[in-house]
């Protein structure tokens, strides 16, 4: 079976082309961007989640998360509303080995924010962002579309390690005008 396609993420003062000032902003985001939207959207902030379960994981994901490549984790995918209206796309995994170690309750978040829990959450470190043109044949059909802006980053909490990646959708530009 073929691998599927890898986003090439690098450190933010890799990427070249440089993103336009605003897009970094929000790339650079060190805060939650679940309240940055939610401020954004005038408190009209929504989860949809869109597909979570057990998946082999991606091969960047696998390195991000210092496991095998091929190895099973929890994959939870949402669309991050404002004003509803879907602003960005968020996957989010956890290597299975790491989850059963040191149990975190990615299974159960339904329309939670992840973010929400990360940022309140001291015991969890979040490692620095990586940023790139995210692959448009890695996103959900209904939003496709070459040369979107993602960001990543690693949250640890001990041994177990959570890997968010959110993308940007035009919409939000759209609403950051």
């Amino acid at each position: 079976m073929p691998q599927i396609a890898c986003a090439q993420w690098r450190a933010l003062d890799q990427l070249h082309p440089a993103p336009s000032p605003r897009e970094l902003d929000w790339l650079n985001e060190q805060g939650s961007l679940t309240r940055r939207l939610t401020e954004l959207s005038g408190e009209r902030f929504a989860v949809e989640p869109l597909a979570e379960g057990w998946q082999i994981l991606r091969d960047d994901e696998c390195a991000a998360l210092g496991v095998a490549a091929g190895s099973e984790g929890w994959v939870r995918e949402v669309y991050l509303y404002g004003a509803g209206v879907p602003w960005v796309f968020a996957r989010s995994v956890a290597a299975r080995s790491a989850l059963e170690a040191h149990p975190f309750a990615l299974d159960r978040l339904g329309t939670t924010s992840l973010g929400h829990l990360l940022f309140r959450d001291p015991a969890f470190s979040r490692q620095p962002i990586e940023a790139c043109r995210y692959p448009a044949e890695l996103l959900p059909a209904a939003v496709r579309s070459a040369g979107l802006w993602g960001r990543r980053s690693l949250f640890r909490r001990g041994a177990l390690g959570v890997l968010v990646a959110e993308v940007f959708l035009p919409e939000l530009w759209q609403a950051d005008a």
